[in-house]
């Protein structure tokens, strides 16, 4: 599997790799935006002439209407990871969502939703005094998992006491958590630009994006009857510009948050992946950087270690 920070170039290295094996690999999407249809030049989405190059899955799956878990990315990638078996071909899962990795990678025990204890916690969330009273509650209901929670993190504070009341067992039960690494045969390789420089890309890349429509996408997308998700709306650069569309932020200033969110989301994502001590770091502006990672994969049994 091919991870890393948003804007390090992991599509475009699936891409390469599978032109240079052909009929040999299938490309796993492995991004919480990039199932929603219509969500295209905001997710650095493969074009549609990329996705002829070799087959890719778990992009374009849900309306953006719909929300989608955590479990449900599971399923559905165990349901595509079976057929890439019987096919006999090597599955190569590429992507920045680092939960979504490791419940598949790593077969997490993923909780059950409550959606009307949720809400009844978020909404307390937001009252005067609420977080600090729910956190309070974390902490005697399920100290473990207050423990490896910051105080103010709102929706995963909520997530805890959600699992927790609505299944009657903490939320730290489930499974080992995130904190542990099983033993995986499992190839990752992890790509890796300085700060400068991959925030020069960010920038790069954010512009090109506007270039190409991406301000008339989400117009479109703002018009639709049947609305956005929570988790589309949230996603960045579309949150940024439909606070433009309609809510007559500055297009300035919608950029400006747009890059500043990007940048800190590239953080977060290094983080979470640097904390894991099977990903191989490789540098992702070395000239022979497709060669480097195919030699890593190495002949069709060993690339089967793609697939936990």
């Amino acid at each position: 599997m091919i991870v890393g920070p948003t804007g390090t170039g992991k599509s475009a290295l699936g891409l390469e790799l599978a032109r240079m094996s052909p009929d040999h690999f299938e490309l796993v999407s492995v991004d919480a935006i990039a199932v929603y249809r219509g969500l295209d030049i905001g997710t650095a989405k493969p074009t549609a002439a990329e996705q002829q190059v070799a087959p890719w899955h778990l992009i374009d799956i849900v309306d953006p209407s719909e929300e989608f878990s955590v479990a449900a990315f599971q399923a559905e990638a165990r349901r595509v990871l079976d057929g890439i078996d019987a096919r006999g071909h090597v599955p190569l899962l590429v992507g920045g969502t680092g939960l979504y990795h490791r419940a598949v990678v790593d077969g997490l025990e993923i909780p059950g939703r409550f959606p009307e204890q949720a809400a009844e916690l978020d909404h307390r969330a937001g009252q005067p005094g609420g977080l600090a009273e729910l956190f309070g509650r974390l902490c005697e209901l399920d100290p473990v998992a207050a423990s490896r929670v910051e105080p103010g993190n709102r929706r995963r504070i909520v997530r805890a006491l959600e699992v927790t009341l609505g299944s009657g067992r903490p939320f730290s039960s489930f499974g080992p958590g995130l904190v542990t690494y099983p033993a995986s045969s499992s190839i990752a390789i992890g790509l890796d630009l300085d700060r400068p420089a991959l925030d020069r890309r960010l920038a790069e890349r954010f512009e090109d994006q506007l270039a190409r429509g991406f301000l008339e996408e989400v117009r479109a997308l703002s018009a639709r009857p049947a609305g956005l998700s929570r988790t589309a709306r949230q996603a960045i650069g579309y949150r940024e510009l439909l606070g433009h569309i309609e809510e007559g932020v500055p297009l300035e200033r919608a950029r400006a948050e747009s890059l500043r969110r990007l940048r800190a989301f590239a953080r977060r994502q290094e983080a979470w992946f640097r904390r894991d001590p099977r990903v191989v770091w490789i540098r992702a502006d070395r000239s022979d950087l497709a060669a480097t990672v195919h030699a890593r994969l190495g002949d069709t049994a060993t690339a089967r270690a793609v697939r936990h």
